[in-house]
């Protein structure tokens, strides 16, 4: 790809030509002019040749992609830049790999702090168990280490780090040498990343944007909260990010909101809306999501944390004072309280003042015909991770071993919630999985469970445009004149249309349907390369050597 050598500048008028431009406006459209941050053209390539004298630069695309920028709908910045620059121990294949990996990391690095890691998947491993806490104080050598599973919803700790953190043998979760979780683990994650420093923090932050800008990424939703991080470095995020070129960054903050003064206080944070992980329930991995059966391989249903009365008080409290609400629920019956504490909001506020907030549910895994039914009446959007099903679905993934292979094979049923109406946006929640925003698309379509299948373009318009919507705007996502020039290049292959249904592919693929293609994301095809981020205009990624 080749370009002109016009100086940097903010306000430039831009023509890309000479590849293909993914479009609503144009699905033919090879060029695209951009001015003053904004999407100002789409069209043809002779079209193209009437603007080439009076812009300030001319990129020739050289046959390259170019499609809106994506937007990750559930990150944990600062956690992500960790776990780039931490101990990773995802590729961990056994327990004594893990082991291993903790024994190098408390042998290369200097005494003092805290050793942080993240990753780890027992169900995964032959011994099918985490470390005791005598093996992960005999690898670390008496450092303190901070090691969540790979959902973020318990974790292993070795006792150094535990006495940091005074009576917290008392706290809920804490149950002897088992993985902590609850209070007992947010207690002990407050520890560990209290001994992080600000700079420290800072360069995660940074690594984590620029790896997102590296992959295409253009904006992204940080879910933080007083149980996942602390104000310093969700303020310290959105200050830096509005500061340098970088993936746009809009801020959730999961604390109840019970008044006018508890709005006040999470705008005076910088948050679009008390949304986020709001804790209704855990997760599967951990046995803590909150189910109305028990779980196939525990003796207990989870836990909750809301109940429908709190949800509908803090949905109500949101809606009056104009902010978005929004909770994590997995598990079926914290998903049952979600709609049940929503519908009576609605009863008291309207139904239309609900749907016009538009509420937020993250992860929704466990849905039924009813609650999907009833996302779709209250005007819930879904943001949700195709990556979970990828990585744990299946009948032999974890998903089977905790809730048997019938019920697993109901979890995240994208399709079902498409043709309901309900908005989706596709995220990460990295760091428990990574960012891979065409990784995501093709996990959505090549579903484990095959009934839940969308197509490539549905799984594509919920990470670009989705995202954008999530937070309450239309204008984004697309490339459209008049949308923020926020987009991607890639080098790709032959562009596709791809659906579950073979006879639709077959329509949509004839050019008199004027369907827009799009990589092939068939299992086993290589992705796209990102060689070009553009956010508002300005470029915030170029690949090197391009």
């Amino acid at each position: 790809m080749t370009e002109s050598t016009a100086p940097q500048s903010e306000h430039r008028t831009v023509l890309l030509r000479g590849g293909d431009v993914h479009s609503p406006a144009d699905p033919f459209a090879t060029a695209m002019v951009v001015e003053r941050g904004h999407v100002a053209w789409v069209g043809s390539e002779g079209a193209a040749d009437a603007f080439a004298s009076g812009v300030d630069e001319v990129i020739d695309l050289e046959g390259a992609l170019v499609t809106p920028a994506f937007t990750d709908s559930h990150v944990h910045t600062t956690s992500t830049g960790l776990a780039l620059t931490g101990l990773d121990l995802s590729g961990a294949r056994t327990l004594a790999e893990a082991l291993g990996l903790v024994r190098a990391s408390a042998n290369g690095q200097a005494e003092g702090g805290v050793i942080l890691g993240h990753g780890w998947d027992a169900a995964r491993w032959p011994e099918q168990r985490p470390p005791s806490r005598r093996e992960l104080d005999e690898a670390a050598g008496g450092r303190a280490v901070y090691l969540p599973r790979v959902d973020v919803h318990s974790a292993v700790v070795t006792t150094a780090l535990l006495d940091l953190v005074p009576g917290v043998t008392a706290l809920p979760g804490y149950l002897g040498d088992a993985p902590l979780t609850g209070d007992a683990h947010h207690a002990v994650r407050a520890a560990a990343h209290g001994a992080v420093t600000p700079r420290q923090r800072a360069a995660a932050q940074r690594a984590a944007l620029a790896h997102a800008a590296s992959l295409g990424i253009g904006t992204v939703h940080e879910c933080a909260g007083p149980e996942i991080s602390d104000e310093e470095d969700f303020t310290g995020l959105l200050e830096l990010a509005s500061e340098q070129p970088g993936p746009r960054v809009f801020g959730y903050w999961a604390e109840p909101v019970e008044d006018a003064k508890g709005a006040r206080r999470i705008r005076e944070l910088g948050a679009l809306g008390a949304a986020g992980d709001l804790f209704v329930d855990g997760s599967l991995g951990s046995h803590t999501a909150l189910l109305h059966e028990p779980y196939a391989d525990a003796p207990h249903t989870g836990s909750g944390r809301f109940d429908a009365a709190r949800i509908a008080a803090h949905v109500t409290a949101c809606t009056e004072a104009g902010l978005q609400a929004g909770f994590h629920a997995i598990g079926d019956a914290a998903v049952s309280a979600v709609v049940a504490g929503v519908r009576a909001a609605s009863e008291t506020l309207g139904l239309a003042r609900i749907r016009a907030a538009r509420h937020r549910v993250e992860h929704a895994e466990m849905l039924t015909p009813e609650t999907v039914a009833a996302f779709a009446e209250l005007g819930l959007t879904a943001s949700v991770q195709p990556a979970f099903d990828a990585a744990w679905g299946g009948p032999d993934g974890m998903y089977a071993r905790r809730l048997g292979a019938e019920r697993a094979a109901t979890l995240n049923p994208y399709a079902a919630l498409l043709r309901a109406g309900v908005p989706l946006a596709f995220g990460s929640d990295s760091p428990v999985t990574p960012l891979d925003p065409w990784g995501t698309v093709r996990a959505a379509a090549h579903h484990r469970t095959p009934e839940h299948r969308v197509s490539v373009r549905a799984g594509f318009t919920a990470h670009t445009r989705g995202g954008w919507r999530a937070v309450g705007r239309d204008d984004g996502g697309v490339l459209v004149p008049g949308a923020p020039a926020d987009y991607a290049v890639w080098r790709t292959g032959e562009l596709l249309v791809q659906t579950p249904d073979d006879r639709v592919a077959r329509w949509s693929t004839d050019p008199r349907s004027g369907t827009p293609g799009l990589p092939d994301l068939s299992p086993g095809a290589e992705l796209p390369v990102c060689l070009r981020t553009v956010v508002f205009g300005q470029t915030v990624y170029v690949r090197p050597n391009e």
